[in-house]
């Protein structure tokens, strides 16, 4: 069977995000993002979105950018910077609408959606503040003989979903070479819409060479789109094909000390095309 052409642009992908979506973004922290799709993102007229991420700061330059009205995250961190500074400020002057779970209680949300069932009932969040900050959240009583009290996570449901892997094919199946997939693949599944960027398409039989069959994470079943952007995740890292940007990183920190920080940042690097950022950074 031949393998499907799925290849789109960046442009492609931003055109297919609207007013208000639900986007889930991967990656875990500041470690492969969809950056390069995020900085088209942020040069949209896009806004009023809802944001699902582990996040990093993906979270943080669409919420100074003024793209986000509520951000559901287990945590927003830049790894080596424990805080995100962008997002700090957006949380603490009250800029954003926030959803705050623990990491376990987003993994089963996202499943949730994964599965196409309403909610996944867990013992995570029972006697600790999350019930207390989201009081929309339910219990459920096992129908069963223990009668036990369970919180009821509800699904995670998406309405697109980026994310970023080392390889791909044309046919949108893409490949972790990574120690750690993090939750790509419940993202994409859980999402009415799928794009991945990728550092490089190659062909289908390349990926048994490059690694062996658990790191083929997404299957072309769950994706719409495949995007190939070398240094796309960039400054998060992306392992093995490279490190975080640690010194750009700072840089990118240092933008959250005032306004007039953030617009020579944002003049300098994110006002531009994609080749031009490239170009400045690497």
């Amino acid at each position: 069977m031949p393998v499907p052409d799925k290849r789109v642009t960046i442009d492609d992908v931003v055109a297919s995000i609207r007013d208000g979506m639900t986007v889930g973004i991967g990656g875990w922290g500041s470690r492969r993002k969809p950056m390069a799709l995020v900085r088209a993102l942020l040069r949209s007229p896009v806004r009023d979105l809802t944001i699902v991420s582990y996040g990093g700061p993906e979270v943080g330059l669409l919420c100074k950018a003024g793209k986000v009205r509520r951000v559901v995250y287990s945590f927003v961190s830049l790894d080596s910077i424990a805080l995100e500074p962008h997002f700090r400020n957006a949380r603490q002057a009250g800029a954003v609408q926030t959803t705050e779970l623990d990491e376990g209680m987003f993994l089963l949300g996202l499943q949730a959606a994964a599965w196409r069932v309403p909610f996944l009932p867990t013992r995570v969040g029972l006697g600790s503040d999350v019930m207390r900050l989201n009081p929309t959240l339910a219990t459920v009583k096992s129908p069963y003989a223990d009668g036990e009290v369970l919180v009821a996570m509800p699904a995670l449901d998406l309405d697109v979903a980026l994310v970023h892997m080392h390889r791909g094919d044309q046919g949108g199946t893409g490949q972790c070479l990574g120690v750690d997939p993090y939750f790509d693949d419940l993202m994409c599944m859980a999402a009415r819409r799928r794009f991945m960027s990728v550092e490089k398409i190659v062909d289908t039989d390349e990926f048994l060479r490059l690694g062996p069959p658990q790191s083929i994470r997404i299957n072309r079943l769950m994706t719409d789109g495949v995007v190939e952007t070398p240094h796309g995740a960039h400054f998060t890292e992306c392992v093995p094909d490279y490190k975080r940007d640690e010194a750009f990183q700072r840089e990118y920190v240092a933008s959250a000390k005032s306004d007039d920080a953030w617009d020579a940042f944002r003049a300098k690097y994110l006002d531009v095309a994609e080749d031009e950022y490239q170009a400045a950074v690497l």
